[in-house]
């Protein structure tokens, strides 16, 4: 029988397992060379892409602050020539307005030449007394008259010119025949209008109900049935209770005599339409007065009364003092014209004919 060979390894695979041993590092050793040298490569690349970065943005800077340089030197010469040209244009103006003192210089020193200092006395005195005319018309008084008249005599005073002595007699006739007449008081029909306007919404209809008396009943506070200490409680309250009752009960048919039918037959929104109406009247005649307008305030404030006394409650005090503020108001409206200044008006066209 054959011996069995000897599994000791001999001499010869001792290297083969050694090489096998040392295959792994080898590999691992390639491995990261190649990542390395990837890794160069990458960081090659980079870096050159981040060069070229910095260079366009370099460029770019330079070519922002180039633009910005030029922006700032556009931006000073249209300063420059704005200032160039407001300083021309305050040259101009300045140019236009000696040109235009200078022309107004020289029609007044021809007008001064054309007229003595008398005639232009009379022509101031006249246009101020037709102006302060018109100021009267329009407002009603004869502040503004009055006043033109003793500033027109102060200055012809002042003149002591022997020529203007009939122009200072007619001023001092038409001063008295002024100040002695009458005119209407504007302000106080426009304040009594007013509260006119103002009270027509607590004025009561004709055919407005009367509050029962339960009403203040039920706003006085009966004791509690279950109260302590009341004996009649129960009492006093039941008779309370039966009290109210019978107040509404009387309320449901209520007689009256209405002379107007068409006040009774009036609705509830007819009634707004109707005090609305009333107060657009009042309204009116409010500006036919300052419009110094008499007829047409006259007409509306008779428009007024008749609507008053038609659909209104004639018993009630507010009705019969908003009536009697209306008739105040109609009466007080005077058909007298106001005052003129003709005496002293006529004096001064004589004067300046005289010459």
């Amino acid at each position: 029988m054959s011996s069995a060979p000897d599994a000791t390894p001999g001499p010869s695979a001792a290297p083969a397992a050694a090489a096998t041993q040392a295959a792994p590092p080898r590999f691992l050793l390639y491995t990261l060379g190649a990542v390395a040298l990837a890794g160069l490569v990458s960081s090659t690349l980079l870096w050159q892409r981040l060069g070229a970065i910095q260079e366009a943005l370099a460029r770019q800077s330079q070519d922002a602050n180039t633009q910005a340089i030029e922006a700032r030197t556009l931006a000073r010469q249209a300063q420059e020539q704005a200032t160039e040209a407001s300083a021309r244009l305050a040259v101009q103006e300045a140019r236009v307005n000696e040109v235009a003192l200078q022309r107004s210089q020289l029609e007044e020193l021809m007008r001064s030449l054309s007229r003595s200092r008398d005639e232009n006395l009379l022509v101031d005195l006249e246009s101020s007394l037709r102006l302060a005319q018109q100021q009267a018309q329009l407002t009603g008084s004869l502040e503004p008259l009055v006043g033109a008249l003793k500033n027109a005599q102060q200055r012809i005073e002042r003149a002591a010119q022997p020529r203007l002595a009939p122009v200072q007699r007619a001023i001092g006739r038409d001063l008295e025949r002024i100040g002695s007449a009458s005119v209407t008081d504007t302000s106080g029909m426009l304040a009594r209008l007013d509260d006119l306007v103002r009270q027509v919404d607590e004025l009561p209809l004709a055919n407005a109900v009367a509050l029962a008396a339960a009403t203040r009943r039920l706003q006085a506070q009966p004791t509690a049935p279950g109260a302590p200490g009341s004996q009649d409680a129960w009492w006093t309250w039941l008779q309370r209770a039966g009290l109210v009752v019978l107040d509404e009960a009387k309320g449901l048919v209520r007689v009256s005599r209405i002379d107007q039918p068409e006040a009774a037959l009036l609705a509830p929104d007819q009634a707004f339409f109707l005090r609305e109406n009333l107060k657009l009247k009042l309204l009116n005649a409010r500006m036919g007065v300052l419009a110094r307008q008499l007829d047409s305030a006259r007409t509306d404030l008779t428009a007024a009364t008749a609507a008053l006394n038609r659909y209104f409650d004639p018993a009630s005090r507010r009705t019969q003092s908003a009536a009697t503020v209306l008739q105040q108001v109609q009466a007080s409206m005077k058909v007298a014209e106001l005052p003129r200044p003709d005496e002293t008006l006529s004096a001064l066209a004589t004067a300046a004919a005289g010459r």
